[in-house]
C-alpha cells in the first residue's frame, strides 16, 4: 500500500504514457519509491546481523539487542535514502533541491521510529505508565481498567504530535524537490509512508518475536518444565509485549499517510474522469457543507462500529471456547482430576477458533467496502468527507487500543515478576482482568484499523470514475 500511493498519485497527476514519462520527470517519480524499498530491504537485512544473543534474561538487555538491528537498518537506509536521492533527483533542469524528496523519506523514517519509541514507553514496565497500572491493581480490577485506557489515550497525543510533525516535514521536502505545489508536497508525504516502512523486514521480524517468545512459554507450562524456564520465557514474552506494540505503530503510523496521498489520488481521479465526459469538477471539503460535514461524521463513526464488531466477535468466540472446555471437563472422565494418559479434545477448540475468526470478519469486512461505495454513489463529497473522518479516528483508535492493549498485559507481567504481591495475590487477578480486556484492543481491533483505512480509501480510488 505505501509503495502504491506515490505511484498511483503520480500516475492520476502527470500520466502513465510513454510520452510522459520520457517528456518530463514521471520515470523517476514512480520508480524512486520502489529505490526506497529496496535500499530499506538491504538495510534491513544487515541489520538482522547485527542483533546477537546472549545469556542475560533481563529485560532491557534484550531490548538493547533488539533496537540494535532496528538502529543499524535505519542508519543505512538514511545513507542510502542520501544517495538514491543525488542519483534520481540531481538533473537541475527538472528537479528543484534533489535533497528536499530524501528528506521526507528521513522523515517519515524519523516519526515511525518515534511513535515507536512512544509505544515501548507506555507498554515497558521500565516506564511509568505500566508500573503505575500495576499500582492501581492494588485496589481492584476497575481502576486497572481505567488507568491503562487513560494510558492509551495519552499515548494518542505524544503519536499524532510525531505524525503531524512528520507530515510537515514531508510536504516541505516534496516541495522543495519539485516545485512549490500541492502535487509535490503530497508526493513527499507519500514516499514519507514508504520511508516509515522502508524497514519493515526488521520491524516485522521484531513483532513476530512476541509470538513466538509467548509460545514458548505456553509449551514451558503445558511441558511442566522447572520454573526457571517460565521466568526466562516470561521476560522474553515481556519484551514481545513492547515490540508487537512498536511494530503496530509503525504499521498505522504508515497508513495514514498512505491514505492521505491515496486521498490526493482519489481526488484527481475524480477530476480526470469528469473531463473525459466533458465536465468539470472538483472534490469539495468544505466542512460548512452540509454534504461533507455529514460524511465526516459518518466516517468518523465508522472506525468505532468496525472495532465494535471484531471486538464483539471476540467475546462470542471466546464464550464458545469456554462452553466447550466446560463440556470437556463434564464428559471426558479423568480430565478434571488430571489422570495420566488423559488427554483433552485440543482439535475441537482449534475448529472453534478457526471458524471463529473466519465467519466474524464477513460483517466487517463487508462494511469496509460496502459503506464508502453507498456514500460515494448518493453523493461524492459526502465521501470525500467519511474518508477523512475515518482516517482520523481510524488512526487515534489503533494507537490506543494497541498501547493500552500491551500496557495491560505488561502490568500483569510485571506483578507475576513480584512486584505488589506477585502471582496469585489480589493485585495480580485484578491485572489479569486487565489484561483479558486488552488482548482484544491490541490482538484484534488496533490492528485492523490501519487495514480498515487502506482498504476504504483504495476501494473509493479503484470506483471513482463511477461516482462522477
Amino acid at each position: 500500500g505505501s509503495i502504491i500511493a506515490p505511484v498511483a498519485l503520480t500516475a492520476f497527476s502527470l500520466g502513465l504514457t510513454a510520452e510522459a514519462a520520457s517528456a518530463d520527470r514521471t520515470i523517476q517519480l514512480l520508480t524512486f519509491p520502489m529505490a526506497i524499498a529496496f535500499v530499506g530491504m538491504i538495510g534491513a537485512i544487515i541489520g538482522s546481523f547485527a542483533v546477537r544473543g546472549g545469556d542475560s534474561s533481563e529485560v532491557k538487555a534484550l531490548a538493547r539487542q533488539l533496537h540494535r538491528g532496528t538502529t543499524v537498518a535505519m542508519f543505512l537506509t538514511v545513507i542510502g535514502t542520501l544517495i538514491m536521492g543525488g542519483v534520481f533527483f540531481g538533473d537541475g533542469d527538472l528537479f528543484e533541491a534533489w535533497y528536499g524528496l530524501p528528506l521526507s523519506v528521513i522523515g517519515g523514517l524519523v516519526a515511525g521510529w518515534g511513535i515507536g519509541k512512544v509505544a515501548e514507553i507506555w507498554t515497558s514496565d521500565h516506564f511509568k505508565p505500566v508500573k503505575r497500572i500495576a499500582a492501581q491493581a492494588e485496589t481492584g480490577p476497575a481502576t486497572t481498567v481505567l488507568s491503562g485506557v487513560s494510558a492509551g489515550m495519552v499515548s494518542v497525543a505524544a503519536s499524532v504530535g510525531l505524525i503531524a510533525v512528520g507530515v510537515l516535514i514531508a510536504y516541505w521536502g516534496g516541495q522543495q524537490t519539485l516545485g512549490d505545489t500541492t502535487f509535490g508536497g503530497v508526493y513527499g508525504i507519500a514516499v514519507a509512508a514508504v520511508g516509515m516502512l522502508a524497514t519493515t523486514g526488521v520491524v516485522v521480524s521484531v513483532d513476530a518475536y512476541g509470538p513466538i517468545a509467548d509460545n514458548a512459554g505456553g509449551i514451558a507450562e503445558m511441558a511442566e518444565l522447572d520454573p526457571s524456564v517460565r521466568e526466562v520465557t516470561d521476560a522474553l514474552d515481556s519484551l514481545g509485549n513492547t515490540t508487537a506494540a512498536i511494530a503496530k505503530g509503525f504499521a498505522v503510523g504508515s497508513a495514514a499517510l498512505t491514505a492521505l496521498a491515496l486521498f490526493k489520488s482519489f481526488e484527481v481521479a475524480l477530476t480526470s474522469a469528469a473531463a473525459e465526459e466533458g465536465r468539470d469538477f472538483a472534490l469539495s471539503l468544505d466542512v460548512g457543507s452540509v454534504d461533507v460535514f455529514i460524511g465526516l461524521f459518518l466516517g468518523a463513526m465508522v472506525p468505532f462500529l468496525f472495532a465494535a464488531l471484531t471486538i464483539d466477535a471476540v467475546g462470542r468466540a471466546a464464550n464458545k471456547m469456554i462452553e466447550e472446555v466446560r463440556r470437556q471437563f463434564r464428559e471426558i472422565p479423568g480430565l478434571r482430576e488430571g489422570t495420566p494418559g488423559v488427554e483433552p479434545d485440543s482439535a475441537a477448540c482449534v475448529g472453534i477458533s478457526t471458524r471463529g475468526s473466519l465467519r466474524e470478519m464477513l460483517a466487517p469486512g463487508a462494511l469496509a467496502v460496502v459503506v464508502p461505495l453507498v456514500i460515494g454513489f448518493i453523493d461524492v463529497d459526502a465521501l470525500g468527507g467519511f474518508l477523512a473522518g475515518a482516517l482520523v479516528t481510524g488512526f487515534a483508535l489503533a494507537i490506543f487500543m494497541a498501547n493500552a492493549g500491551g500496557a495491560w498485559d505488561n502490568a500483569k507481567k510485571y506483578i507475576e515478576a513480584g512486584a505488589h504481591g506477585g502471582k496469585g495475590s489480589d493485585p495480580h487477578k485484578a491485572a489479569v482482568v486487565g489484561d483479558t480486556v486488552g488482548d482484544p484492543f491490541k490482538d484484534t481491533a488496533g490492528p485492523s484499523m490501519n487495514i480498515l483505512i487502506k482498504v476504504m480509501t483504495i476501494v473509493s480510488l479503484v470506483f471513482a470514475s463511477a461516482f462522477v
